[in-house]
């Protein structure tokens, strides 16, 4: 099957390699010209643009988007939806919110354009072992991409699934983070106090393979925790600085639309930004209310 792929960071790499391995015929764009030469010599097509690369693709054609969420896939899916004709797919890859999706969808449907989102799990790791997909959009449209589906997940009838209409594969993908943060969040502590405990002088990488087998926490994330730990008992050289890239808002967010408690993907969405407070106000203040109420003693700064 041909189709276009629109941005060639890590995921849109891997993903064009591992279609082309699978038979699939890829014409790729980016504002990267060094990314699209590594792509070609990958086996795909390169297009200087938009308009070029859906040029050379057939009809009905089907175009996959991944660019960062926000401004840069508004910008990319009005310049497709100027370029496409009525039949044609666009697939929009990336962590977008699913309201604006939906936002999407509407849109190109005034075209006879078909948005299918494809909320996208499996980092770095997708190329070998193929990506979780969860898709919205229309029946037709899915039916469509499949082969394209069945080539990126672990396998044909395994780690994808069409969970509804546009909108709600990066709905899925958005609670899918919020799970993903207080799981690593709940392992960062657990391994925290484990450090802490010096008494017993434990080795957090042994206990993190002997967990990996037969344990209840066992799990992909753990899989790479014992890796990290191996690679860097100590953790050294790293900021403990924690980004988010926006999905656990969104699910937090969304719980409270829905009046639905999630106090644990609340609280490590919370983790994640005091840990980017070099200089906590908040925390000074709590240390000078246990001095006032009970004398505690207050820790002065260095």
């Amino acid at each position: 099957m041909q189709l276009g792929m629109v941005g060639l960071g890590k995921m849109g790499a891997n993903m064009t390699r591992r279609l082309i391995q699978h038979g699939h015929q890829v014409v790729v764009t980016d504002l990267n010209a060094d990314a699209i030469q590594a792509a070609k010599a990958d086996g795909a097509t390169g297009a200087t643009d938009l308009v070029t690369l859906v040029q050379q693709l057939e009809a009905p054609r089907v175009v996959w988007v991944m660019v960062p969420s926000g401004a840069p896939t508004d910008s990319t899916l009005n310049a497709l939806g100027n370029t496409l004709d009525a039949g044609d797919i666009v697939i929009d890859g990336g962590n977008s919110n699913y309201k604006e999706t939906i936002r999407h969808a509407e849109e190109l449907a005034e075209k006879d354009i078909h948005l299918v989102d494809v909320g996208t799990s499996g980092g770095v790791w997708g190329l070998k072992e193929g990506y979780s997909m969860m898709v919205g959009g229309a029946d037709e449209a899915v039916n469509h991409i499949r082969p394209i589906l069945e080539a990126l997940a672990p396998a044909a009838d395994q780690g994808w699934g069409h969970v509804g209409a546009a909108g709600s594969g990066h709905f899925v993908k958005m609670v899918h983070n919020g799970i993903e943060y207080g799981m690593m969040q709940a392992y960062a502590e657990g391994f925290e106090i484990m450090k802490a405990k010096t008494d017993y002088d434990l080795d957090l990488h042994q206990i993190a393979e002997v967990w990996r087998y037969g344990s209840v926490v066992r799990s992909w994330l753990l899989d790479l925790t014992a890796a990290a730990l191996e690679e860097n008992p100590e953790l050294d050289g790293i900021a403990p600085y924690v980004p988010d890239s926006g999905e656990g808002r969104w699910t937090v967010f969304e719980s409270i639309d829905l009046d639905v408690p999630a106090p644990v993907i609340y609280s490590s969405l919370i983790a994640r930004f005091i840990s980017r407070q070099d200089d906590s106000y908040a925390a000074k203040m709590l240390s000078a209310m246990r001095n006032q109420f009970g004398g505690h003693a207050i820790k002065k700064e260095e």
